[in-house]
């Protein structure tokens, strides 16, 4: 308990004592670049100066101030810019009034260190009374800068403690928009989030898909490449290499211009703050690395010191993003004269040559300038700077309750975080026509011009703008390119070509390459049945099922319909032979009916003949059922008609072999069979298995009958137009019932081969039958094997194959003796009656 106490008493005694303590500069203070005092100050940091040397840290002595060099024009125009608008408002009768306002303006050299340094000189201040206690408030109300994310990042996380105000006139990395990490933070200018989308956008809208990616080592060219990278995949860009470097990282440097050497991307994204940029333009011009189209941000974009015919060689036809170029009236006019004689007082002691050369030494590089005000109108920052100043000059009139008669409440103390609370509510148009207002994220809204680096003809150089970026307006127009007027890499005026694979044409597909980005690809035909009519199609589509793809693989047309027609060879010749099968058929009818009344004819049943010469013709005409494009009625016409004549047929056959061996049995003694199997019996046992077949095709027809059908799976490129069986029970029953005629007639003839000789009819029955069956043995197999139309082609073959077999053998020797040895052709011949010779 007495530890406790006695620690809290030298707690207070600690506390008493820092109370009291006075303020006092550790250290030489840093002074600003220009100054001025006022009523309100405002602080601001530039890189005036782009160069800083280091002293040398050998502890041995003091170490000197940091030294800056190698002027930077662009960022001391935006000082001159903010003192002019200073002086505007300080001259103002409506605007603060009977206030004035003062400034300190810290050259930061382009380096962390030299920010870092001046933020502290802006804070600290560098005068202090003998009685003046470290309150810890900063003497400045806001400050303006910098000109780069990274030094605004160092400024914003250094005072946001203090909350003073921090407007930035073109820091744009997307991180300062968080407002928990910065919460006095403003900018005039937009977040790299619309700029990195909006290159994406210009490299998607003119067709390349194959680039290379350079960035900054530091939060404006981090942030900003990340953004970008990540809606480029979105839209399907893809980016070969993507390297950054900082600008003091020599070996670096070096490395992204090897990798840019070495790649094959013809279009570079340059998202490159405006020092790196020099040193990178420097290298490709000692690599001589030209004919790459730069795409461009508007840290580099449009600056005239890098726009030189050295330059030019390298990146002429660059195109990229910049601040609209705004004339601000009088400006032009004040860098030459006002304000010189205002912000460098030093020059009213010219006559006076010793404290001349003591006030002047720090200006020296910046004298040379007095008189240049040629680059003052490509300045596009300057109405950035110029707004934040009227910014803070309006927070601070609300705030000091200013009125335009009346003036200002002077003896108002105003805090730091009163100005951050204020700035948020400003809304208020500038001369050159401008609102301003700033977001949820303290940023205003994205406007950009799209400008190209051109050279007119009399050699001079350009900024021409061929388009622009508003994110104010509607989604479908905030993004505007005229590729007419714009002139590209090497000065061509065709566009280049950055892709890693060729398109795809039309009939093929994408296919990635193994281990590389999906922008570089082979291009795969589609497969058969499938089309792509798009370029650069990622996948096939398998067309419908009744179209099969084109020799192009891009359309899909009505796949080929297959069918046995009368107009192609094999349907020709089929045709032919039916017909000749009708006609000689007819033929040996005629012969047989002219001949009716001689013996062969009578001997072998001249009824069941012509019967079975009528059965066969009809076999040879039922074969062009089979022929033609298949419909309804002809699938049911083409097997009911082949099952119904071939059975008429065989029945003929059979019965002409029942007579034969009736015939033989009648000739046996005592033999009366031929009146149990006479001409009436033939003639019902003919109608008899003739019926019995109609019956079995009218169940069939009744129940499943055949129909048309479309086969598409036996040919995927063509359709097999042929007749479905319907019932398959129905098709073998007819066939089945044909086989055992066809077979009981055989066996039959066979049992009647040992009559006498003369009497052969047997013998060729026995013949024909075999060759029947053989026929339509092997059909089976190749019915079943054969594809499409073919397999028509082989059931209308074995039809007349078979067909021609009777005829031949059945009435082929008839018709030799009646024809060629009619002498044969006698009763006592035919009942096989020889004179007996002497013994």
């Amino acid at each position: 308990m007495l530890l406790f106490l006695y620690t809290l008493l030298l707690l207070h005694q600690l506390h008493t004592k820092a109370g009291n303590t006075l303020c006092r500069m550790m250290g030489d203070p840093k002074y600003p670049l220009i100054s001025k005092n006022g009523d309100i100050n405002i602080g601001a940091l530039f890189p005036v100066h782009s160069t800083e040397t280091l002293p040398s840290f050998e502890f041995t002595q003091k170490p000197q101030p940091l030294s800056c060099s190698s002027m930077n024009l662009r960022d001391f125009r935006l000082a001159q810019i903010m003192i002019f608008a200073i002086e505007e408002i300080n001259n103002s009768e409506s605007l603060l009034p009977n206030v004035s306002i003062g400034y300190q303006i810290y050259d930061t050299c382009g380096s962390r260190l030299s920010t870092m340094s001046a933020i502290m000189g802006l804070m600290n201040g560098q005068e202090f009374g003998g009685g003046d206690k470290c309150i810890g408030q900063s003497p400045l109300h806001a400050i303006i800068g910098d000109s780069e994310s990274t030094a605004t990042v160092i400024l914003s996380r250094t005072t946001g403690p203090f909350k003073i105000p921090v407007i930035s006139h073109s820091a744009s990395c997307e991180c300062l928009g968080n407002r928990k990490d910065y919460p006095s933070f403003f900018r005039t200018t937009a977040s790299d989030y619309h700029q990195s989308r909006a290159l994406a956008y210009i490299i998607k809208d003119l067709g390349w898909s194959w680039v290379g990616a350079v960035n900054s080592d530091n939060e404006y060219g981090n942030y900003g490449m990340a953004i970008f990278l990540k809606i480029a995949q979105e839209e399907g860009i893809c980016v070969e290499y993507s390297a950054k470097f900082y600008r003091t990282e020599t070996e670096k440097l070096q490395k992204v211009v090897y990798t840019i050497k070495k790649s094959t991307a013809k279009v570079v994204v340059a998202f490159v703050s405006f020092l790196e940029m020099g040193l990178l333009i420097d290298q490709l011009s000692i690599q001589n690395i030209t004919g790459l189209q730069m795409i461009g941000v508007k840290s580099w974009i449009t600056s005239e010191n890098y726009i030189t015919p050295n330059s030019f060689r390298v990146l002429g036809g660059s195109l990229g993003f910049a601040m609209r170029k705004i004339n601000i009236e009088g400006f032009s006019d004040y860098v030459t004269k006002a304000f010189w004689e205002t912000a460098i007082p030093c020059l009213y002691l010219e006559g006076i040559s010793s404290q001349y050369a003591l006030s002047c030494r720090r200006y020296e590089d910046l004298l040379v300038l007095k008189n240049y005000n040629e680059d003052v109108t490509e300045h596009r920052y300057s109405a950035n700077v110029y707004e934040a100043v009227y910014a803070v000059a309006h927070s601070l009139h609300s705030l000091l309750k200013c009125k335009e008669q009346e003036g200002c409440e002077k003896g108002l103390t105003i805090q730091p975080q009163q100005v951050v609370e204020a700035l948020k509510k400003v809304n208020f148009t500038v001369k050159f026509g401008d609102r301003v207002w700033f977001d949820s994220t303290g940023a205003t809204v994205a406007q950009y011009e799209i400008v190209n680096w051109q050279q007119n003809s009399d050699g001079s150089f350009q900024f021409k703008p061929v388009g622009y970026y508003d994110a104010s307006l509607p989604p479908d127009q905030r993004f505007v390119l005229n590729t007419e007027n714009i002139i590209w890499a090497g000065g061509k005026l065709q566009k280049p070509r950055s892709v890693c694979s060729e398109s795809c044409p039309p009939g093929t597909r994408k296919a990635t390459q193994k281990g590389r980005p999906v922008c570089c690809y082979d291009c795969i035909p589609c497969a058969e049945g499938e089309i792509s009519n798009e370029t650069d199609s990622n996948n096939c589509k398998q067309c419908p099922e009744e179209y099969w793809s084109n020799a192009e693989k891009n359309k899909c047309v009505l796949k080929a319909v297959e069918f046995l027609s009368f107009t192609e060879v094999m349907g020709i010749v089929l045709v032919f032979f039916s017909l000749f099968g009708v006609g000689l058929t007819a033929l040996v009818a005629f012969l047989f009916y002219s001949k009716r009344d001689t013996p062969i004819v009578k001997a072998n049943n001249s009824e069941l003949s012509f019967l079975l010469l009528f059965s066969l013709t009809l076999c040879f005409l039922c074969s062009l059922t089979f022929i033609g494009r298949p419909t309804e009625w002809s699938c049911m016409l083409r097997h009911t008609a082949f099952g119904i004549t071939f059975v008429l047929c065989i029945s003929c056959v059979l019965g002409k072999t029942i007579v034969v061996l009736m015939a033989f049995k009648a000739t046996l003694p005592g033999s009366d069979v031929m009146k149990w199997f006479g001409p009436e019996q033939q003639r019902l046992s003919v109608l008899a298995f003739t019926l019995i077949q109609v019956l079995i095709c009218v169940l069939w027809l009744t129940i499943s009958p055949p129909f048309p059908y479309k086969n598409m799976k036996y040919y995927h490129e063509k359709i097999i137009l042929e007749c479905s069986l319907g019932s398959t029970i129905g098709f073998w029953a007819v066939l089945v019932y044909i086989g055992l005629l066809a077979v009981l007639c055989f066996i039959l003839a066979f049992l009647a081969r040992t009559l006498p000789d003369n009497f052969n009819e047997a013998k060729f029955i026995t013949f024909s039958m075999l060759i029947f069956c053989a026929v339509w043995i092997t059909f089976i197999p190749g019915y079943v094997s054969s594809p499409g139309k073919f397999t028509v082609a082989v059931e209308i073959f074995a039809i007349l194959a078979s067909s021609i077999g009777l005829l031949f053998c059945i009435f082929a020797p008839k018709c030799y003796i009646i024809l060629c040895k009619p002498e044969q052709n006698t009763k006592q011949h035919m009942m096989g009656k020889r004179t007996l010779s002497p013994t």
